[in-house]
Formats: C-alpha cells, sequence, structure tokens
C-alpha cells in the first residue's frame, strides 16, 4: 500500500483516492456538506483553511491544507512525501 502525505503528517492510501479537487465550486462544496451529514467526512486541515478535497472511493471525503497541485505532485511523486517546503505542512 502507498501512502501520500497530505500535510501535517496525515496519510491517505493512494489507491483508494479517486479525485482531488480544489473547494471552491457549488457541487463540491455540496458533497463535502452531504459527507459531513452522512458522516463520512475526514477534517485534516488542523483548524486551517480547506484546500484541497480528497474523495475516497468508498465515499469518504477527505479535507486537506494543501493545494491540489502538491497532492497531485506527491502521487506522481515528483515531491518527497516528508518534504517541509510549505507553510501549511
Amino acid at each position: 500500500m502507498r501512502l501520500i502525505n497530505i500535510g501535517f503528517g496525515n496519510m491517505v492510501s493512494a489507491e483508494k483516492v479517486v479525485a482531488v479537487v480544489s473547494p471552491d465550486s457549488a457541487p463540491i462544496k455540496r458533497i463535502v456538506q452531504e459527507a459531513k451529514e452522512a458522516g463520512n467526512l475526514i477534517d485534516a486541515t488542523f483548524g486551517r483553511r480547506t484546500k484541497a478535497v480528497l474523495i475516497m472511493d468508498g465515499g469518504t471525503v477527505v479535507l486537506s491544507a494543501i493545494l491540489p497541485e502538491t497532492v497531485a505532485g506527491r502521487f506522481n511523486g515528483k515531491e518527497e512525501a516528508s518534504s517541509g517546503g510549505e507553510a501549511a505542512d
């Protein structure tokens, strides 16, 4: 199992992630709200602003405080998971 760092030492399984999206659009906000109501939301932002929403294959939604581009780079191996180069990390 390959784990991806989504900020603050939190990891998700790379095989379970379906999408990494920005939280700004109305449909994504609706998905987050529905997951919260259903008890399927994991908030990994540590109180910071949500910058990425990860949609998992089991219907779970994970909130992250790092940019979607950064998460995608970690999936592609372009950035080390232990990198401390971000202020939010």
